[in-house]
């Protein structure tokens, strides 16, 4: 590219700690994280990470996220 001169001076990486979902769910969450992330650094390039956990993995006020789930399921 004459005359144009491009440098990634760092990629902000954002990581997603949530639940199982599905591919479409996904798609939109990159997307518009992504478009956030954008406007405010002022970047082109984001990097986005999905980390999915198990209800059983996740705590909550001193609880497994399971159980609280099943107590409200009655």
């Amino acid at each position: 590219m004459k005359g144009k001169t491009s440098l990634v001076v760092g990629v902000p990486t954002i990581i997603v700690e949530g639940p199982k979902a599905d591919v479409e769910t996904k798609r939109e969450l990159v997307k518009r994280i992504t478009e956030v992330v954008r406007e405010v650094y002022k970047v082109h390039h984001v990097s986005v990470v999905i980390h999915e956990n198990e209800p059983e993995n996740v705590g909550v006020d001193g609880e497994l996220l399971q159980d609280i789930i099943a107590k409200r399921k009655g």
